[in-house]
């Protein structure tokens, strides 16, 4: 075992991985944040079909795997367009990659902010309205900015859950780090080291966002003793 000449002859390959990694969680991750803002205000909203419309989309994201949904946007939404549009259609790898990460984060990105919206206190709602404030107008100055910051440490949670889910992506071709570990293997077939040092990869990432998560909490626990 030489983990010294895996690291330096794979280095380039899973760093080229590393970089389209972070690149699509955080594009997943601002995506998903409209997604899920938008399904949650219509989850919240009194419109029964906008109700039915987030519920079942939370629905159907929470109860499949992302497997299933990856498999879905890449072959079976192409598949559907070309039926109708009588033409040639395709995605690519990245693209349906993201759109499945991304539907994925905003569901569950949906649940956090709605209840982050329910932990703020329906006093100060109450007390906005008695000021003469719209229920527009409450919500945006009141309500979301108390809400953002009660689920700052669960949105940091759900950045480190989609960086870990970019690599069942590997399966429709996405070059993220375990797809580009995978060409590695092909042609050394030195399995351990590699995987070990993929390992070490996504253990740095996902430990800095550790760090930052904590450093969030406590500067909020710090914030509401102040």
């Amino acid at each position: 075992m030489d983990f010294a000449k895996v690291f330096n002859e794979a280095l380039p390959l899973l760093f080229e991985g590393v970089k389209l990694t972070i690149g699509i969680s955080l594009l997943a991750i601002a995506a998903g944040m409209v997604i899920g803002f938008l399904s949650c205000i219509m989850g919240l909203s009194k419109n029964p079909v906008l109700k039915a419309i987030s519920a079942v989309y939370v629905w159907l994201i929470r109860g499949t795997p992302m497997i299933v949904q990856a498999f879905f946007v890449f072959f079976a939404v192409p598949q559907v367009i070309q039926l109708i549009t009588k033409g040639p259609f395709t995605l690519t790898p990245f693209t349906a990659g993201a759109i499945t990460l991304s539907l994925n984060a905003g569901a569950y990105l949906s649940e956090i902010f709605r209840s982050g919206i329910q932990a703020v206190p329906k006093g100060q709602t109450e007390a906005a309205r008695s000021l003469g404030l719209s229920s527009f107008k409450t919500m945006m100055r009141v309500v979301l900015p108390q809400a953002f910051k009660i689920t700052i440490p669960s949105l940091v949670n759900q950045f480190i859950i989609t960086v870990k889910d970019t690599s069942i992506l590997s399966v429709i071709g996405l070059a993220e780090l375990v797809n580009r570990a995978k060409q590695y293997v092909g042609s050394t077939f030195r399995f351990f080291e590699t995987y070990i040092v993929v390992g070490g990869f996504y253990l740095v990432i996902i430990s800095l966002l550790m760090l930052l998560s904590r450093y969030i909490e406590k500067r909020m626990s710090y914030d509401r003793k102040g």
